[in-house]
């Protein structure tokens, strides 16, 4: 099959004008399904491997006709910044078929959005929060905006699936439905997809298996990977060293070199071009993070893809996904991932050009990273990638939803607002009754308000407070913090958790300050040049380690394999780490705790879930304050004089409910989104249960291993 005549006239031209010589694997498999079926799809393929021409070819070819009456396409992205990166790429390929391209979102001017409402056309692209604006703000327009709708394209899908954000979004395309002539066919791009079925079902719940898969690989890409390992002191300061041979291996490469937290990412740009500084070369290391100013990472976003020289960009998973910055020579990564999506998205940055190999230097600086480092290097060249779960019972969004439905409709009778919510592909599956006494209990507490007479709800005065809030539109939680500024300068933020004082040296933007007035009222933190400064904390949350992955460290600790790419600093540190398990003859079917002086330290290897309900199990036969100890390995912290066999016999022994393990979660350990304290108490518990614990799993795990208590020394 020709693909390319499958493509209308003016498309085949704009493809000469472009002086394209072939299609991508990941196209020729694509287009045809487009054009050909009714189908919903989701995209496969590697970073650079062409998905979004692969969509955007056939739909303006099957939207050209009406494109300049009626708006045909949404196109949704989890960021501003990729909505404006991709805004130039697609407007290219409707050059020659006169289609209009809006953007909507924050920094979008009026007039362009009051365009786009009084004449709906062509292509609209949005991020999940400025959709919801639109069904709270522009509810008489809804109908003449969304009508003509035929494709929903979701770039980086994988981003959704699991979160908050992604629910709302599939709630927001339910409801965009009834506005729609037909229902629009939606099409998923990702480059890190591994359960298609859970992905099928989330597009398309009623018929999954009429949802269709293309799955481009990307085999002969040559990879070339190194890990140089350099142990952190006591004070675990990252060493000189390890920024020198980094500096000497970016020298001469336009680079990405990625850190697991914006401090790092301020620290390494500093003494990076510190380092070049002595070479007499300025500015050649720019930082880049959710908390530098946006015009900031704009400019170094700009910097880097227009460069001549060698140039490199220090960042945390700000551009992981796919913002063009030009062409990446080299990938590195400062200290493990965590997660093998992320390590493969990173890695996708580099070899993009047709041919060009794909060059990873990673570094490593503690033997936990250095463990985890290889586990998902390890089960990345398997071809193993998280598998997306879903959110699970997520009243939170259903309580955020109501309210937004109720706004929507300006008033809603009882049965329309249940068929809207029972209809709706985020919330078909839980059960009536908790949808019933979640909307008694918004009644209740005034989210909700019931008119006398009509009997049509609305929303409440304490509902109209969150709805009035300019955080409303968004359903994740976000730190509070001070804007930061040089003059009238906007520079970026620094977290209001985190304590500061005046006459403090900061790194902010790769650039050293002073803190010369801080205002806690308006939030507002006014800096000056420094000569020296030190890396502001942030407060994050690392995320969960996946089951796999941590079974994973294990095996490599246990085992012979050697890992060719590893330096002989990190082969000698690995071989140490190892050293204890081989000494007593640990295999993979063993978990180990170990005995010290006054504490016990058992290592479950089993991820971050079945590893806090172990802790709580323990909690609830021992009566002890059993902690975690923070870390990439996890690794539960018990007093010396308990009799940890016993303890483990105890669990095994007994029938457990999750209700047994709540007076045993402390507060800080409960499940908590941004929405979840407005719902009921036993729909909070419920979520907490749904998403945090594994009981089956937990019990499991301690029936398939045999536990060894082996005593060490401090």
């Amino acid at each position: 099959m020709d693909t390319f005549k499958l493509l209308s006239i003016k498309m085949q031209q704009q493809i000469w004008a472009m002086k394209w010589e072939r299609f991508t694997q990941v196209q020729d498999q694509t287009i045809p399904l487009i054009i050909q079926t009714d189908s919903d799809i989701i995209v496969s393929a590697n970073t650079a491997s062409g998905k979004t021409e692969a969509v955007f070819l056939p739909i303006i070819t099957k939207i050209e006709a009406g494109a300049r009456a009626e708006l045909k396409v949404l196109y949704i992205s989890p960021l501003k910044a990729l909505i404006n990166n991709q805004f130039e790429r697609i407007e290219m390929l409707c050059k020659n078929c006169d289609i209009e391209i809006y953007r909507w979102h924050g920094d979008v001017g009026q007039s362009q959005k009051n365009k786009l409402l009084k004449k709906p056309s062509g292509i609209l692209q949005i991020t999940p929060e400025s959709l919801e604006s639109l069904f709270i703000n522009k509810t008489e327009h809804l109908k003449s905006l969304f009508q003509g709708v035929e494709f929903i394209v979701i770039d980086e899908i994988h981003t959704f699936l699991d979160s908050q954000r992604g629910t709302q979004l599939r709630s927001l395309l339910s409801r965009m439905e009834t506005y729609t002539r037909v229902r629009p066919r939606i099409l998923g791009l990702s480059a890190t997809i591994q359960n298609f079925d859970l992905i099928q079902r989330w597009i398309n719940h009623k018929r999954p298996e009429e949802v269709q898969v293309v799955e481009a690989s990307d085999e002969g890409k040559e990879l070339q990977v190194s890990l140089l390992h350099f142990p952190a002191g006591m004070d675990g300061k990252i060493p000189i060293d390890l920024f020198e041979d980094l500096r000497e291996v970016t020298r001469n490469y336009q680079s990405l070199i990625f850190c697991n937290s914006r401090g790092t990412v301020e620290e390494t740009t500093v003494m990076l071009n510190r380092l070049a500084e002595k070479e007499g070369i300025k500015e050649g290391y720019f930082a880049h993070h959710s908390s530098i100013d946006k015009a900031e990472r704009e400019y170094v976003e700009k910097k880097l893809a227009t460069s001549k020289t060698p140039q490199s960009i220090i960042c945390t998973s700000s551009l992981e996904l796919g913002i063009d910055i030009g062409a990446i020579d080299l990938v590195c990564q400062m200290d493990t991932t965590f997660t093998v999506s992320s390590l493969k998205q990173r890695m996708g940055r580099s070899g993009r050009k047709q041919g060009d190999a794909q060059f990873l230097q990673m570094y490593t600086t503690s033997g936990d990273s250095l463990v985890q480092s290889i586990a998902v290097m390890k089960l990345m060249l398997e071809g193993w990638i998280e598998p997306a779960t879903g959110y699970p019972g997520p009243y939170d969004i259903l309580f955020h939803q109501i309210i937004s439905l109720c706004q929507e409709f300006n008033g809603v009778t009882w049965s329309e607002l249940l068929h809207c919510l029972e209809e709706n592909a985020a919330f078909y599956k839980l059960p009536k009754h908790n949808i019933v006494n979640l909307i008694r209990h918004m009644v209740h507490t005034e989210m909700l308000e019931i008119v006398p007479g009509l009997n049509e709800y609305i929303v409440g005065l304490e509902g109209e407070r969150l709805l009035r809030g300019k955080d409303f539109y968004s359903v994740f939680m976000v730190a509070i913090y001070y804007d930061v500024y040089s003059g009238i300068r906007k520079i970026g933020q620094l977290d209001k958790g985190v304590r500061f004082e005046i006459g403090e040296n900061i790194i902010l933007a790769g650039k050293r300050w002073t803190i010369k007035t801080i205002d806690t009222h308006k939030n507002k933190i006014y800096v000056q040049a420094a000569s020296n400064g030190k890396k502001p904390k942030y407060l994050s949350d690392p995320g969960k380690i996946n089951r796999k992955i941590a079974e994973t460290m294990f095996e490599v600790l246990c085992s012979e394999e050697q890992f060719q790419y590893l330096d002989a600093t990190a082969s000698q540190s690995l071989e140490g780490l190892r050293r204890n398990y081989e000494r007593y003859g640990i295999s993979s079917g063993q978990r180990v705790a170990w005995e010290l002086r006054d504490h016990l330290i058992f290592e479950p290897f089993v991820g971050t879930v079945i590893c806090n309900t172990l802790i709580w199990l323990l909690r609830a036969v021992s009566g002890l304050d059993i902690k975690r100890r923070s870390s990439q390995i996890e690794r539960i912290v018990l007093p010396n004089d308990v009799n940890f066999s016993d303890l483990l016999e105890k669990i095994r022994s007994r029938a457990w409910e999750e209700a047994d393990l709540v007076l045993y979660i402390k507060e800080n350990e409960w499940f908590v989104t941004k929405y979840s304290p407005y719902i009921m108490d036993e729909l909070q518990r419920e979520m907490h249960f749904r998403n945090e614990v594994d009981l089956k799993g937990a019990l499991k795990f301690l029936e398939m291993y045999q536990f060894v208590i082996i005593p060490l020394t401090d």
